[in-house]
């Protein structure tokens, strides 16, 4: 993530946002079209917090 000096609450959200997703991963009764829903959304907030 790039540092600007300017923290916001839409990063901190995303960056929880993010975390929550990735906890939703490791469950074990995720459906395939569930999981690759939830590995997009992960990527899409990493590239919008510049974590690519």
């Amino acid at each position: 993530m790039e540092k600007t000096g300017n923290y916001t609450c839409r990063d901190y959200r995303e960056e929880m946002q993010l975390l929550g997703l990735k906890k939703r991963l490791l469950e074990e009764n995720l459906g395939p079209a569930e999981r690759a829903a939830i590995e997009a959304e992960i990527e899409k907030l990493e590239k919008a917090l510049k974590m690519d």
